[in-house]
Protein backbone atom coordinates (compact mmCIF):
# COMPACT_ATOMS: atom_id res chain seq x y z
CA UNK A 1 0.00 0.00 0.00
CA UNK A 2 1.30 3.04 -1.39
CA UNK A 3 1.73 6.27 1.72
CA UNK A 4 0.53 8.72 -0.37
CA UNK A 5 -2.15 8.65 -3.16
CA UNK A 6 -2.37 11.52 -5.98
CA UNK A 7 -5.57 12.83 -6.72
CA UNK A 8 -6.03 14.41 -9.85
CA UNK A 9 -9.69 15.74 -11.75
CA UNK A 10 -10.64 17.57 -14.66
CA UNK A 11 -13.42 19.14 -13.02
CA UNK A 12 -10.99 21.44 -11.62
CA UNK A 13 -7.51 23.49 -13.58
CA UNK A 14 -5.06 21.33 -13.80
CA UNK A 15 -1.63 21.82 -11.99
CA UNK A 16 0.59 24.74 -13.85
CA UNK A 17 3.56 23.29 -12.35
CA UNK A 18 5.09 20.68 -10.70
CA UNK A 19 2.83 19.67 -8.30
CA UNK A 20 -0.56 17.83 -7.83
CA UNK A 21 -4.03 19.16 -7.61
CA UNK A 22 -4.06 17.41 -3.87
CA UNK A 23 -2.23 14.02 -2.04
CA UNK A 24 -3.90 11.80 0.11
CA UNK A 25 -1.80 10.57 3.23
CA UNK A 26 -2.62 9.40 7.17
CA UNK A 27 -6.19 9.66 6.35
CA UNK A 28 -6.18 13.17 4.73
CA UNK A 29 -6.21 15.31 2.09
CA UNK A 30 -3.86 18.05 1.22
CA UNK A 31 -4.64 20.53 -1.39
CA UNK A 32 -2.72 23.05 -3.34
CA UNK A 33 -3.96 26.06 -3.81
CA UNK A 34 -6.57 26.81 -5.99
CA UNK A 35 -7.36 29.60 -7.94
CA UNK A 36 -10.45 31.20 -9.34
CA UNK A 37 -9.57 29.21 -12.83
CA UNK A 38 -13.24 27.98 -14.78
CA UNK A 39 -12.01 24.67 -15.55
CA UNK A 40 -13.98 24.19 -18.91
CA UNK A 41 -12.02 27.05 -20.59
CA UNK A 42 -9.06 27.64 -18.66
CA UNK A 43 -9.30 30.96 -18.03
CA UNK A 44 -10.25 33.18 -15.06
CA UNK A 45 -13.70 34.66 -15.84
CA UNK A 46 -15.01 36.20 -12.54
CA UNK A 47 -13.84 39.43 -12.34
CA UNK A 48 -15.45 40.46 -8.91
CA UNK A 49 -13.81 39.26 -5.33
CA UNK A 50 -16.66 37.56 -4.28
CA UNK A 51 -16.86 35.87 -7.69
CA UNK A 52 -13.35 34.80 -7.29
CA UNK A 53 -13.74 33.21 -4.08
CA UNK A 54 -17.01 31.18 -4.94
CA UNK A 55 -14.93 29.84 -8.51
CA UNK A 56 -11.87 28.76 -6.04
CA UNK A 57 -14.52 27.16 -3.66
CA UNK A 58 -16.16 25.22 -6.52
CA UNK A 59 -12.84 24.24 -7.65
CA UNK A 60 -11.44 22.84 -3.85
CA UNK A 61 -14.88 21.26 -3.71
CA UNK A 62 -13.75 18.96 -7.10
CA UNK A 63 -10.49 18.11 -5.82
CA UNK A 64 -12.07 16.72 -2.57
CA UNK A 65 -14.26 15.27 -4.29
CA UNK A 66 -12.14 13.32 -6.70
CA UNK A 67 -10.04 12.10 -3.65
CA UNK A 68 -13.22 11.13 -1.46
CA UNK A 69 -13.62 13.82 0.95
CA UNK A 70 -15.85 17.01 0.70
CA UNK A 71 -16.24 20.71 2.10
CA UNK A 72 -17.93 19.38 5.11
CA UNK A 73 -15.08 17.38 6.15
CA UNK A 74 -12.41 20.58 5.63
CA UNK A 75 -10.61 21.29 8.50
CA UNK A 76 -8.36 23.40 8.05
CA UNK A 77 -8.03 26.31 4.86
CA UNK A 78 -5.77 28.75 4.77
CA UNK A 79 -6.54 32.08 2.01
CA UNK A 80 -4.11 34.01 0.42
CA UNK A 81 -5.76 37.11 -0.36
CA UNK A 82 -4.01 40.02 -2.43
CA UNK A 83 -6.74 42.58 -0.60
CA UNK A 84 -7.34 42.40 2.91
CA UNK A 85 -9.79 44.93 3.22
CA UNK A 86 -12.07 42.54 0.88
CA UNK A 87 -12.21 39.85 4.46
CA UNK A 88 -16.02 40.75 4.86
CA UNK A 89 -16.41 39.99 1.35
CA UNK A 90 -14.64 36.73 1.80
CA UNK A 91 -16.95 35.83 4.80
CA UNK A 92 -19.76 36.33 3.23
CA UNK A 93 -19.16 33.94 0.71
CA UNK A 94 -17.86 31.61 3.48
CA UNK A 95 -21.10 31.85 4.99
CA UNK A 96 -22.67 30.50 2.24
CA UNK A 97 -20.76 27.47 1.90
CA UNK A 98 -19.50 26.26 5.26
CA UNK A 99 -22.91 27.38 7.41
CA UNK A 100 -22.34 24.75 9.84
CA UNK A 101 -19.14 23.33 11.81
CA UNK A 102 -17.01 25.50 9.70
CA UNK A 103 -12.95 24.78 9.61
CA UNK A 104 -10.30 26.65 10.48
CA UNK A 105 -8.74 29.12 8.70
CA UNK A 106 -6.00 31.74 8.45
CA UNK A 107 -6.40 34.74 5.94
CA UNK A 108 -2.98 36.27 4.68
CA UNK A 109 -2.76 39.32 2.68
CA UNK A 110 0.25 38.25 -0.22
CA UNK A 111 1.14 40.71 -2.80
CA UNK A 112 0.53 38.99 -5.70
CA UNK A 113 -0.66 35.82 -6.59
CA UNK A 114 -0.67 33.34 -9.81
CA UNK A 115 -2.08 35.22 -12.84
CA UNK A 116 -2.44 38.47 -10.57
CA UNK A 117 -6.01 36.87 -9.39
CA UNK A 118 -7.40 37.99 -6.12
CA UNK A 119 -8.09 35.17 -3.90
CA UNK A 120 -6.32 31.33 -3.87
CA UNK A 121 -7.26 28.63 -0.97
CA UNK A 122 -5.55 25.49 0.03
CA UNK A 123 -7.41 23.18 2.18
CA UNK A 124 -6.71 20.00 4.71
CA UNK A 125 -9.76 17.83 5.20
CA UNK A 126 -10.72 14.36 6.47
CA UNK A 127 -10.90 11.65 3.73
CA UNK A 128 -14.54 9.09 4.23
CA UNK A 129 -13.81 5.62 4.93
Amino acid sequence: MELKQIVSTNKAPAAIGPYSQAVVAGGFIFTAGQIPINPATGKVEETTFKGQVRQVLENLKAVLEAGNSSLENIVKVTVFVSDLSKFSELNEVFNKYFQERPPARSAVQVSRLPKDVMVEIEGIAIVRE
